[in-house]
């Protein structure tokens, strides 16, 4: 079981860093989240820590995917010296809490912040800056379900292959609890959509600010009517 979770997260990691318009700063979340120093890495990939450096600075040019593969597999090695911590966490992939996720889909090609908004008949209320970026994918999550079911680990499936993706939230009146779930966690989404929102909280708008998440308003007249909109994408 651990490793086929070893593997799915391998090719998430990678599919991450290739599709991301900026490698090295994906190289550099994960590096963190597995806990690994530059060096460590590079000790693995016998080259200069300069190089990883460079990288994640975007002072080199993108990564080939070969270079990517020997990168992700030394993540996995690191983690494995220190008993497999992160890998035992993304284990949580196979028990999705029941309900909790009405939706999760990929992109076969990206489409933007806007493109997303409009889809959804959205009110951008915070990130009017970010309306170009990408996105990947959504997770649509039943948000009081979520909040009694998911574990921070559970949480860990909602970025499917990526973390470039909009998290849309239904059944959340003032959306103060998913962004603080949001908040807490080391995955940041592409974009966070709220349906059902009676009376945005202060905090809710706040606490997207300061990670610079596009912060949507669905008026979507039904939450029947929000996931057909999506599928139409």
């Amino acid at each position: 079981m651990e490793e086929a979770v070893r593997d799915t997260l391998m090719k998430n990691i990678a599919g991450e860093i290739i599709l991301s318009e900026n490698p090295g700063e994906v190289m550099r979340k994960w590096r963190e989240l597995f806990g690994a120093t530059q060096l460590e890495v590079a000790e693995l990939l016998k080259i200069s820590p300069s190089v990883i450096s460079d990288y994640e600075g975007g002072r080199r040019r993108s990564p080939g995917a070969g270079f990517i593969r020997k990168f992700v597999e030394a993540l996995l090695e690191i983690d494995e010296r220190k008993g497999s911590q992160v890998v035992k966490q993304f284990s949580s992939l196979i028990r999705i809490p029941s309900g909790a996720i009405l939706g999760i889909r990929e992109f076969s090609t990206p489409i933007t912040v806007l493109k997303l908004s409009e889809a959804v008949q959205g009110e951008v209320v915070v990130g009017q800056e970010f309306l170009g970026r990408r996105v990947l994918g959504y997770t649509v999550i039943e948000s009081l379900k979520a909040i009694l079911t998911m574990s921070g680990a559970d949480f860990l499936q909602v970025f499917g292959s990526t973390t470039e993706r909009a998290l849309i939230f239904v059944k959340t009146r003032t959306g103060r609890s998913p962004m603080v779930a949001v908040r807490v966690h080391p995955l940041k989404p592409a974009a966070v959509v709220l349906h059902g929102v009676t009376h945005l909280d202060f905090l809710a708008k706040e606490l997207a600010i300061r990670e610079k998440i596009p912060l949507i308003i669905s008026r979507a007249r039904s939450e029947e009517q929000l996931l057909k909109s999506l599928a139409e994408l």
